[in-house]
């Protein structure tokens, strides 16, 4: 016999929609339901989080965990939300971006380092004993003081030294082991709970409604301190099982080679400059050559557009043309949206290179804003416009590589890095259900 539960699940504008979730039924199949109700695009970055609102608190579901299991230990007033979340995997293909070599070591030896090409096998490996060490402010139960402690991470739990540096078993303190504990991010800034640092996260018991005591509010120094901690607790407590969820994806795709998909997942590496002007292409290596053809494929795009213009298309300049509004259509485009809230998108989206939205510039009614994220920095590029021969083009290097409308825009910088540290890739996206 099957038994199912009705589970409720909202979406970033607080809409919800109930779902009939068998008892069997893992995250991954919850998300992938959504996305054929919803005719989103499955690029295997949608997940489900676990929301507290009271606390403050959420993470994202692992793929293998079964939702029934995690509802029932969740408050009433708490929910789960459906989300893009493009980092949940992201250590697999930069493990270097997530564990500073300083924040590594050996359980007993910390003197001797782990080579680039091994870090993640050791972590993955159960008979291998990495740890993650360094500080970290903790605070204090019933209390609004934090106190800094060296702490150690090790797959047998979270650690701190009651003397100093010390890693002998004498002066460790078990804080919490990792069986029955989950990581959360904390969503409230630090004023909720007087925390140093803007960097805080916590662990919570996993089959408690959340007593408020029994919360371990932790802090780190900065964003990347902070991002290796937490993904360090999920890769010590779940090893090889979220390695087999970030590969079944790419296992089924390979099954069928038949499928096809639009999506595609590329490294900043694999993208080069390409010269087609002769009989064969070739990649272009000068670096100031690749930037000008870039530039030269700006201004092809521009001329395009004038042209289609001269064959009667409504000019930029009038209020109703379409390459005044086209941009609100996608979904990038996020409109009168502050800086704050742009913030708070990209790091609930998972803070990796490439991440970027477009928004309204709250300072200047005719521009806009591309919000960008960078080695877990988030940067804001103006994009201003400029007026050549009666028509409007937007531009985010002072007029330099001008653009009909901001889908092109979008399109060249997917393509060509130009001024920005990076290209875009992952477009910041949120989903009515």
């Amino acid at each position: 016999m099957w038994f199912f539960y009705k589970e409720n699940v909202f979406s970033e504008d607080g809409v919800g929609k109930v779902v009939e979730v068998p008892a069997d039924m893992t995250a991954r199949d919850v998300c992938q339901l959504l996305v054929y109700k919803s005719h989103c695009l499955d690029d295997n970055c949608w997940t489900l989080v676990e929301h507290h609102p009271l606390f403050g608190l959420e993470r994202c579901l692992e793929d293998h965990e079964l939702v029934v299991q995690v509802q029932a230990c969740m408050p009433p007033e708490s929910k789960f939300l459906f989300r893009k979340n493009y980092a949940k995997y992201e250590f697999f293909r930069n493990p270097l971006n997530f564990f500073p070599e300083q924040m590594v070591a050996w359980c007993q030896e910390s003197n001797v380092t782990i080579p680039p090409s091994q870090l993640l096998q050791n972590f993955l490996n159960s008979s291998r004993c990495p740890e993650i060490q360094g500080f970290l402010y903790m605070k204090d139960t019933g209390r609004k003081s934090w106190k800094k402690l060296y702490m150690f991470l090790r797959r047998s739990g979270l650690y701190y030294s009651t003397k100093g540096m010390s890693k002998e078993p004498r002066h460790l303190q078990l804080l919490s082991d990792l069986e029955e504990s989950n990581v959360f991010t904390v969503t409230t800034g630090r004023k909720m709970y007087n925390a140093p640092t803007d960097y805080q996260f916590c662990i919570k018991p996993s089959k408690s409604r959340t007593d408020v005591k029994e919360l371990k509010m932790l802090c780190a120094d900065d964003e990347q301190s902070r991002t290796c901690w937490m993904t360090a607790f999920r890769v010590l407590k779940y090893g090889m099982l979220l390695y087999q969820n970030y590969k079944i994806p790419h296992q089924r795709k390979s099954a069928n080679p038949n499928f096809t998909t639009p999506v595609r997942s590329v490294s900043e590496n694999s993208l080069v400059a390409m010269d087609f002007s002769g009989r064969t292409g070739r990649v272009i290596d000068n670096p100031e050559e690749a930037m000008s053809a870039a530039m030269e494929e700006g201004h092809n795009w521009r001329k395009r557009s004038q042209r289609m213009n001269a064959l009667g298309n409504p000019s930029p300049l009038h209020p109703s043309s379409l390459n005044s509004v086209i941009h609100r259509t996608q979904l990038w485009f996020h409109g009168r949206i502050m800086r704050e809230e742009s913030h708070r998108m990209i790091m609930q989206q998972g803070q990796v290179d490439g991440l970027f939205l477009l928004r309204d510039s709250q300072s200047n009614p005719k521009a806009f804003v591309l919000t960008l994220c960078h080695h877990q920095k988030i940067r804001h590029f103006q994009i201003l416009p400029h007026e050549e021969d009666g028509q409007i083009f937007f531009s985010l290097d002072d007029g330099s590589t001008k653009f009909a409308d901001l889908i092109h825009l979008v399109e060249f910088y997917q393509l060509n890095r130009g001024v920005l540290p990076c290209k875009l890739k992952h477009p910041c996206t949120m989903v009515a259900l």
